[in-house]
C-alpha cells in the first residue's frame, strides 16, 4: 500500500480535529456571508453581534448547527484532496527524480486534487450550507409539539424531493474556481516548506506557523467566490433579484445590491477560522501520519521495508 492512504487517513484525521476546533466561527461566517438584508431588525451587523444573537436565540448548541456533516465533510474532503495530491506529487517526484516539487508542479498538483474534491464533496458542503444557516430555538414548540431539529440525512433528502438530485451540485462552477484557494495555500506551503527545512528539521509549531500563513494568503485573494458560493449553495429564490443563476451574476448582483464591501461581508471571522483550520489540520496531520504508518504495519496493509 502506497503513502498516498497514510496522508489520506492523517489528512481526515486532521480534518476532523481543525473542524470541531473552529466550528463556532464557521457558523458565524457563514450567517454573515448568506445574509441580504442588513436592514431586517434581526440582522446581523457583525461578527460579535452575530455571536452574541446566536448565543441568545439558540444557545451554545446554535453556534454548532450542522456540525455532524461538517466533522464527515471535512474528513472525506482533506482524504481525498491528500490522495489525489500525494499521487500526482509522487508522479511529479518519480518522473523528475528531485525530492522536491517546484512551484508550477506543486499548483498542478493542487488543481488536480482540488477539481476532484469539489467534485466528491460538494453534495455535503450544500447541505452543511443549508443546515448552518437555519436558526435553531430552543424549546420552540409547533400546534404544543416540540419542533424536531433538521438532520443531516433529512436535509439530504429534502434537497433531492423539492430541488432534485443536481441541486446537490450547486454552486459547484464557484467551487471548482475557487480550486485556486487551494492550490495557493498548498503552493505557498509547500514552498515555505521546502525553504525553512533547508535550514532545520521541522516541528509542530513550524507546520502550525506554515499552515497560518498559506491559508491567509489563499482567503485573502478568494473571498468574494466563497461568499457567491455559499448563496448559492442555498436554496434559490424565486425572486430574480435574489437568484444567482452564474457565479459572474451573483458578483453583479452582490456589487449593485450591497456594495464592494458585500463580497467581503463576514471575512473577519472567515480568515481567523480559515487560518486556524489550516494551521491545525497541517499540524495535526503532520502528527497522525507517523501513528497510521504504524497502524497500517499493524493490521498488514504495509509494508515495513517502505515505511518512513
Amino acid at each position: 500500500m502506497s503513502d498516498n492512504v497514510a496522508h489520506a487517513l492523517s489528512g481526515a484525521g486532521g480534518g476532523i480535529i481543525s473542524m470541531a476546533v473552529t466550528y463556532p466561527l464557521i457558523t458565524v461566517g457563514t450567517r454573515l456571508q448568506v445574509q441580504r438584508n442588513n436592514k431586517d431588525a434581526a440582522a446581523y451587523t457583525g461578527n460579535m453581534d452575530a455571536l452574541h444573537k446566536i448565543l441568545a436565540q439558540e444557545g451554545i448548541a446554535g453556534l454548532f448547527s450542522g456540525l455532524e456533516s461538517a466533522i464527515f465533510g471535512a474528513a472525506l474532503t482533506n482524504g481525498v484532496y491528500y490522495y489525489f495530491f500525494e499521487a500526482v506529487k509522487g508522479t511529479f517526484e518519480r518522473a523528475s527524480k528531485h525530492k522536491n516539487m517546484t512551484t508550477v508542479e506543486s499548483m498542478i498538483s493542487g488543481a488536480v486534487a482540488g477539481a476532484m474534491t469539489c467534485i466528491i464533496t460538494n453534495p455535503i458542503w450544500v447541505v452543511n450550507t443549508r443546515l448552518t444557516v437555519k436558526q435553531k430555538k430552543q424549546g420552540a414548540l409547533e400546534d404544543g409539539k416540540k419542533v424536531e431539529e433538521p438532520t443531516t440525512l433529512g436535509t439530504f433528502a429534502e434537497i433531492i424531493r423539492e430541488d432534485g438530485v443536481l441541486s446537490l451540485w450547486q454552486g459547484i462552477i464557484p467551487a471548482l474556481i475557487l480550486v485556486i484557494n487551494p492550490i495557493i495555500q498548498y503552493t505557498v506551503f509547500e514552498q515555505l516548506k521546502n525553504k525553512v527545512e533547508r535550514l532545520r528539521k521541522l516541528g509542530s509549531l513550524d507546520f502550525f506557523v506554515l499552515g497560518a500563513l498559506s491559508k491567509l494568503a489563499a482567503t485573502s485573494v478568494t473571498y468574494p467566490y466563497i461568499l457567491v458560493k455559499s448563496r448559492m449553495q442555498l436554496k434559490q429564490s424565486k425572486n430574480e433579484n435574489e437568484r444567482y443563476s452564474s457565479l459572474m451574476d451573483g458578483l453583479r448582483k452582490v456589487i449593485a445590491q450591497e456594495g464592494v464591501a458585500g463580497l467581503y461581508k463576514g471575512i473577519e471571522s472567515k480568515l481567523l477560522q480559515s487560518v486556524l483550520t489550516a494551521s491545525f489540520l497541517f499540524m495535526s496531520k503532520e502528527a497522525l501520519f507517523s501513528y497510521t504508518i504504524k497502524f497500517l504495519l499493524l493490521i498488514g496493509a504495509r509494508k515495513a521495508a517502505i515505511a518512513k
